[in-house]
Protein backbone atom coordinates (compact mmCIF):
# COMPACT_ATOMS: atom_id res chain seq x y z
CA UNK A 1 0.00 0.00 0.00
CA UNK A 2 1.15 3.61 -0.88
CA UNK A 3 2.88 5.88 2.24
CA UNK A 4 0.39 8.09 1.17
CA UNK A 5 -3.09 6.48 1.32
CA UNK A 6 -1.16 4.82 4.76
CA UNK A 7 -1.22 8.17 6.33
CA UNK A 8 -4.78 8.96 5.49
CA UNK A 9 -5.36 6.01 7.02
CA UNK A 10 -3.87 7.03 10.31
CA UNK A 11 -5.86 10.07 9.95
CA UNK A 12 -8.93 8.16 9.69
CA UNK A 13 -8.28 5.73 12.07
CA UNK A 14 -7.28 9.18 14.59
CA UNK A 15 -11.04 10.15 13.51
CA UNK A 16 -12.55 6.91 14.39
CA UNK A 17 -10.84 6.76 18.16
CA UNK A 18 -11.83 10.38 18.76
CA UNK A 19 -15.39 9.84 17.66
CA UNK A 20 -15.03 12.41 15.17
CA UNK A 21 -15.37 15.06 17.38
CA UNK A 22 -13.30 17.60 15.41
CA UNK A 23 -14.37 16.74 11.91
CA UNK A 24 -17.03 18.90 11.88
CA UNK A 25 -14.21 22.06 12.77
CA UNK A 26 -11.92 21.03 10.09
CA UNK A 27 -15.07 20.65 7.93
CA UNK A 28 -15.95 24.25 8.42
CA UNK A 29 -12.50 25.68 7.79
CA UNK A 30 -12.31 24.14 4.51
CA UNK A 31 -15.94 25.35 3.66
CA UNK A 32 -15.09 28.83 5.05
CA UNK A 33 -11.44 28.46 2.25
CA UNK A 34 -14.31 27.83 -0.41
CA UNK A 35 -17.41 29.71 0.36
CA UNK A 36 -16.26 32.45 2.16
CA UNK A 37 -12.68 33.64 1.53
CA UNK A 38 -12.93 34.26 -1.90
CA UNK A 39 -15.17 37.47 -1.14
CA UNK A 40 -12.04 39.17 0.74
CA UNK A 41 -10.07 40.19 -1.99
CA UNK A 42 -13.77 42.20 -3.13
CA UNK A 43 -13.78 43.80 0.26
CA UNK A 44 -10.41 44.96 0.22
CA UNK A 45 -10.80 46.04 -3.45
CA UNK A 46 -13.86 47.97 -2.53
CA UNK A 47 -13.07 49.78 0.64
CA UNK A 48 -9.77 49.09 2.06
CA UNK A 49 -6.78 48.97 -0.08
CA UNK A 50 -7.25 49.25 -3.90
CA UNK A 51 -3.81 48.25 -4.63
CA UNK A 52 -4.10 45.50 -2.65
CA UNK A 53 -7.34 44.88 -3.59
CA UNK A 54 -5.84 43.98 -6.86
CA UNK A 55 -2.58 41.90 -5.90
CA UNK A 56 -5.55 39.93 -4.14
CA UNK A 57 -7.74 39.36 -7.12
CA UNK A 58 -4.65 37.99 -9.36
CA UNK A 59 -3.48 35.72 -7.27
CA UNK A 60 -6.85 34.40 -6.78
CA UNK A 61 -8.27 33.94 -10.24
CA UNK A 62 -5.01 33.78 -11.78
CA UNK A 63 -4.27 30.80 -9.02
CA UNK A 64 -7.50 29.23 -9.78
CA UNK A 65 -6.62 29.20 -13.42
CA UNK A 66 -3.35 27.39 -12.98
CA UNK A 67 -4.62 24.93 -10.38
CA UNK A 68 -7.30 23.58 -12.71
CA UNK A 69 -4.90 22.82 -15.47
CA UNK A 70 -2.80 21.36 -13.51
CA UNK A 71 -5.59 19.27 -12.20
CA UNK A 72 -7.12 18.36 -15.41
CA UNK A 73 -3.16 17.42 -16.93
CA UNK A 74 -2.56 15.25 -14.45
CA UNK A 75 -6.25 13.87 -13.73
CA UNK A 76 -5.48 12.23 -10.41
CA UNK A 77 -7.98 10.09 -8.72
CA UNK A 78 -9.35 11.21 -5.28
CA UNK A 79 -8.19 9.03 -2.53
CA UNK A 80 -11.19 6.72 -2.04
CA UNK A 81 -11.15 6.13 -5.45
CA UNK A 82 -7.50 4.87 -4.90
CA UNK A 83 -8.35 2.75 -2.04
CA UNK A 84 -11.49 1.47 -1.06
CA UNK A 85 -10.66 1.56 2.56
CA UNK A 86 -10.41 5.42 2.61
CA UNK A 87 -14.19 6.88 3.97
CA UNK A 88 -13.99 11.06 4.12
CA UNK A 89 -15.32 12.50 7.00
CA UNK A 90 -19.09 13.75 7.11
CA UNK A 91 -19.87 15.36 3.73
CA UNK A 92 -16.61 16.09 3.05
CA UNK A 93 -17.31 14.48 -0.50
CA UNK A 94 -19.82 16.98 -1.72
CA UNK A 95 -17.14 19.57 -2.05
CA UNK A 96 -14.59 17.94 -3.26
CA UNK A 97 -15.01 18.78 -6.44
CA UNK A 98 -12.77 17.92 -9.69
CA UNK A 99 -9.55 15.56 -9.65
CA UNK A 100 -7.78 15.53 -6.72
CA UNK A 101 -3.76 16.68 -7.57
CA UNK A 102 -3.23 19.49 -6.24
CA UNK A 103 -5.72 20.24 -3.97
CA UNK A 104 -8.19 23.33 -4.65
CA UNK A 105 -9.19 24.25 -1.18
CA UNK A 106 -5.67 24.60 -0.43
CA UNK A 107 -4.77 26.10 -3.06
CA UNK A 108 -7.43 28.92 -2.23
CA UNK A 109 -6.29 29.30 1.66
CA UNK A 110 -2.25 29.69 -0.06
CA UNK A 111 -3.31 32.57 -2.17
CA UNK A 112 -5.09 34.75 -0.10
CA UNK A 113 -4.14 33.82 3.22
CA UNK A 114 -0.84 34.64 2.49
CA UNK A 115 -2.05 37.81 0.84
CA UNK A 116 -3.20 38.52 4.20
CA UNK A 117 0.36 37.76 5.30
CA UNK A 118 2.14 39.55 3.04
CA UNK A 119 0.23 42.83 3.48
CA UNK A 120 0.28 42.84 7.13
CA UNK A 121 3.32 41.11 7.88
CA UNK A 122 4.81 44.50 8.92
CA UNK A 123 1.51 46.35 10.80
CA UNK A 124 -0.55 43.88 12.15
CA UNK A 125 1.87 41.11 12.83
CA UNK A 126 -0.87 39.16 15.15
CA UNK A 127 -2.99 39.15 12.00
CA UNK A 128 -0.32 37.67 9.83
CA UNK A 129 0.01 34.74 12.13
CA UNK A 130 -3.25 34.01 12.96
CA UNK A 131 -3.34 33.88 8.79
CA UNK A 132 -0.67 31.49 8.86
CA UNK A 133 -2.72 29.36 11.40
CA UNK A 134 -5.53 29.37 9.73
CA UNK A 135 -3.54 28.55 6.12
CA UNK A 136 -1.92 25.68 8.11
CA UNK A 137 -4.97 24.15 9.74
CA UNK A 138 -7.09 24.37 6.09
CA UNK A 139 -4.34 22.57 4.33
CA UNK A 140 -4.48 19.82 6.91
CA UNK A 141 -7.98 19.59 7.10
CA UNK A 142 -7.86 18.33 3.07
CA UNK A 143 -5.88 15.27 4.95
CA UNK A 144 -7.44 14.75 8.14
CA UNK A 145 -11.10 14.58 6.42
CA UNK A 146 -10.00 12.04 4.00
CA UNK A 147 -10.71 14.34 0.60
CA UNK A 148 -6.95 14.68 -0.72
CA UNK A 149 -3.50 13.32 -0.21
CA UNK A 150 -0.23 15.19 1.16
CA UNK A 151 1.45 15.36 -1.97
CA UNK A 152 -1.93 17.09 -3.13
CA UNK A 153 -1.92 19.25 -0.55
CA UNK A 154 2.01 19.83 -0.59
CA UNK A 155 2.12 20.77 -4.09
CA UNK A 156 -0.88 22.85 -3.82
CA UNK A 157 1.16 24.96 -1.28
CA UNK A 158 4.43 25.63 -3.86
CA UNK A 159 2.25 26.20 -6.31
CA UNK A 160 0.87 29.60 -4.32
CA UNK A 161 3.83 30.44 -2.68
CA UNK A 162 5.12 30.52 -6.45
CA UNK A 163 1.95 32.68 -8.14
CA UNK A 164 2.32 34.80 -5.06
CA UNK A 165 6.25 35.65 -5.45
CA UNK A 166 5.89 35.99 -9.37
CA UNK A 167 2.71 38.35 -8.85
CA UNK A 168 4.56 40.51 -6.11
CA UNK A 169 7.54 41.03 -8.45
CA UNK A 170 5.61 41.30 -11.93
CA UNK A 171 2.84 44.01 -9.92
CA UNK A 172 6.49 46.11 -8.61
CA UNK A 173 8.01 46.01 -12.59
CA UNK A 174 4.85 46.94 -14.16
CA UNK A 175 3.31 49.59 -12.18
CA UNK A 176 2.05 52.75 -13.99
CA UNK A 177 3.52 50.96 -17.12
CA UNK A 178 -0.29 51.43 -19.21
CA UNK A 179 1.32 49.75 -22.08
CA UNK A 180 2.66 46.92 -20.49
CA UNK A 181 -0.32 46.26 -18.55
CA UNK A 182 -2.02 45.78 -21.57
CA UNK A 183 -0.24 43.90 -23.21
CA UNK A 184 -0.12 41.47 -19.73
CA UNK A 185 -3.83 41.86 -20.37
CA UNK A 186 -4.03 40.39 -24.06
CA UNK A 187 -2.22 37.72 -23.56
CA UNK A 188 -4.18 36.68 -20.19
CA UNK A 189 -6.92 36.72 -22.58
CA UNK A 190 -5.43 34.44 -25.32
CA UNK A 191 -4.12 32.11 -22.24
CA UNK A 192 -7.73 32.30 -21.11
CA UNK A 193 -8.74 31.25 -24.58
CA UNK A 194 -5.51 28.16 -25.11
CA UNK A 195 -6.51 26.70 -21.73
CA UNK A 196 -10.48 26.55 -23.12
CA UNK A 197 -9.26 24.53 -25.79
CA UNK A 198 -6.84 22.68 -24.35
CA UNK A 199 -9.07 21.22 -21.31
CA UNK A 200 -11.78 20.42 -24.21
CA UNK A 201 -9.65 18.48 -26.67
CA UNK A 202 -6.75 16.56 -24.43
CA UNK A 203 -7.55 12.97 -23.91
CA UNK A 204 -8.86 12.47 -20.38
CA UNK A 205 -8.81 8.54 -18.30
CA UNK A 206 -11.25 6.96 -19.17
CA UNK A 207 -11.92 3.38 -16.13
CA UNK A 208 -14.76 1.73 -15.49
CA UNK A 209 -15.88 -0.62 -12.29
CA UNK A 210 -16.46 -4.11 -13.22
CA UNK A 211 -20.15 -3.03 -13.66
CA UNK A 212 -18.79 -1.21 -16.99
CA UNK A 213 -19.77 2.29 -15.24
CA UNK A 214 -17.73 5.16 -15.51
CA UNK A 215 -15.89 6.08 -12.81
CA UNK A 216 -14.42 9.40 -12.77
CA UNK A 217 -16.76 11.07 -15.53
CA UNK A 218 -13.94 13.56 -17.15
CA UNK A 219 -17.42 16.09 -18.06
CA UNK A 220 -17.90 16.81 -14.76
CA UNK A 221 -13.99 17.11 -13.24
CA UNK A 222 -14.02 20.39 -16.13
CA UNK A 223 -16.44 22.55 -14.43
CA UNK A 224 -14.11 24.10 -11.98
CA UNK A 225 -11.35 25.34 -14.58
CA UNK A 226 -14.69 26.46 -16.58
CA UNK A 227 -15.11 28.52 -13.68
CA UNK A 228 -11.84 29.76 -13.10
CA UNK A 229 -11.92 30.60 -16.95
CA UNK A 230 -14.48 32.90 -16.90
CA UNK A 231 -13.19 34.30 -13.40
CA UNK A 232 -9.86 34.79 -14.41
CA UNK A 233 -11.13 36.32 -18.25
CA UNK A 234 -14.09 38.99 -16.08
CA UNK A 235 -11.13 40.07 -13.60
CA UNK A 236 -9.04 40.80 -17.22
CA UNK A 237 -11.94 42.73 -18.91
CA UNK A 238 -13.02 44.52 -15.55
CA UNK A 239 -9.17 45.14 -14.96
CA UNK A 240 -8.53 46.72 -18.40
CA UNK A 241 -12.02 49.11 -18.04
CA UNK A 242 -11.07 50.41 -14.32
CA UNK A 243 -7.58 51.17 -15.73
CA UNK A 244 -9.02 53.28 -18.48
CA UNK A 245 -12.49 54.61 -18.15
CA UNK A 246 -13.22 54.23 -14.72
CA UNK A 247 -10.49 55.23 -12.83
CA UNK A 248 -12.02 53.98 -9.47
CA UNK A 249 -10.82 54.97 -6.24
CA UNK A 250 -11.90 54.32 -2.96
CA UNK A 251 -14.21 56.82 -1.03
CA UNK A 252 -12.55 57.16 2.12
CA UNK A 253 -14.42 58.37 4.92
CA UNK A 254 -17.24 57.76 3.37
CA UNK A 255 -20.48 56.63 5.48
CA UNK A 256 -22.25 54.93 3.06
CA UNK A 257 -18.89 52.66 2.12
CA UNK A 258 -19.20 49.92 4.62
CA UNK A 259 -22.89 49.04 3.93
CA UNK A 260 -21.82 49.41 0.19
CA UNK A 261 -18.89 46.82 0.71
CA UNK A 262 -21.46 44.83 2.53
CA UNK A 263 -24.52 44.89 0.51
CA UNK A 264 -21.87 44.24 -2.90
CA UNK A 265 -19.94 41.09 -0.84
CA UNK A 266 -24.04 39.76 -0.21
CA UNK A 267 -24.85 40.40 -4.11
CA UNK A 268 -21.68 38.43 -5.18
CA UNK A 269 -22.50 35.58 -2.79
CA UNK A 270 -25.91 35.34 -3.67
CA UNK A 271 -25.13 35.52 -7.43
CA UNK A 272 -22.53 32.62 -7.12
CA UNK A 273 -24.08 30.40 -4.87
CA UNK A 274 -27.88 30.86 -6.04
CA UNK A 275 -28.55 33.23 -8.67
CA UNK A 276 -26.00 32.39 -11.46
CA UNK A 277 -26.40 28.50 -11.29
CA UNK A 278 -30.37 28.93 -11.17
CA UNK A 279 -30.25 30.91 -14.58
CA UNK A 280 -27.50 30.61 -16.96
CA UNK A 281 -25.98 27.15 -14.97
CA UNK A 282 -29.79 25.92 -16.36
CA UNK A 283 -29.56 27.72 -19.28
CA UNK A 284 -26.21 26.71 -20.75
CA UNK A 285 -25.53 23.61 -18.33
CA UNK A 286 -22.36 23.32 -16.23
CA UNK A 287 -19.28 24.64 -18.24
CA UNK A 288 -20.39 27.12 -20.30
CA UNK A 289 -22.62 27.98 -17.84
CA UNK A 290 -20.21 27.84 -14.87
CA UNK A 291 -18.25 30.16 -17.73
CA UNK A 292 -20.47 33.16 -17.83
CA UNK A 293 -21.63 33.19 -14.42
CA UNK A 294 -18.47 33.94 -13.16
CA UNK A 295 -17.45 36.10 -15.47
CA UNK A 296 -20.47 38.64 -14.61
CA UNK A 297 -19.58 38.12 -11.27
CA UNK A 298 -15.96 39.33 -11.83
CA UNK A 299 -17.67 42.38 -13.80
CA UNK A 300 -20.04 43.20 -11.10
CA UNK A 301 -17.13 43.25 -8.82
CA UNK A 302 -14.66 45.25 -10.76
CA UNK A 303 -16.92 47.52 -12.92
CA UNK A 304 -20.19 47.65 -11.94
CA UNK A 305 -19.91 47.81 -8.06
CA UNK A 306 -17.18 50.12 -8.25
CA UNK A 307 -19.84 52.44 -10.12
CA UNK A 308 -22.19 51.87 -7.66
CA UNK A 309 -19.91 53.02 -4.59
CA UNK A 310 -18.35 55.61 -6.78
CA UNK A 311 -22.00 57.98 -7.22
CA UNK A 312 -23.46 56.63 -4.42
CA UNK A 313 -21.10 58.24 -2.08
CA UNK A 314 -20.69 61.39 -4.06
CA UNK A 315 -24.51 61.82 -3.25
CA UNK A 316 -23.86 61.73 0.50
Amino acid sequence: MEFDIQYLLMLQDLRNATGGIFDELFNALSKFAVDILPFLPFVIFWGVDKKWGYYFLTTQWAGELINGLIKLTVCAYRPWIRSDLIEPAGDSKVAATGYSFPSGHTKIAATIYGSVFLWQKDKRKWLAVLSIVLFLLTAFSRNFLGVHTPQDVIVATIESVIILYVVSVASKKVSGNEKLLDILTIIGVVFVIISLIYIQVKPYPMDYDSAGNLIVDPSKMMNDCFKACGAFLGFLIGSYVDRHYLHFSIPEGSKNLPILVSVGVALAFSWKEFFGPATFGIAFGGHWGNFISRLIMLLFAMIIWPVVITKSCKEE
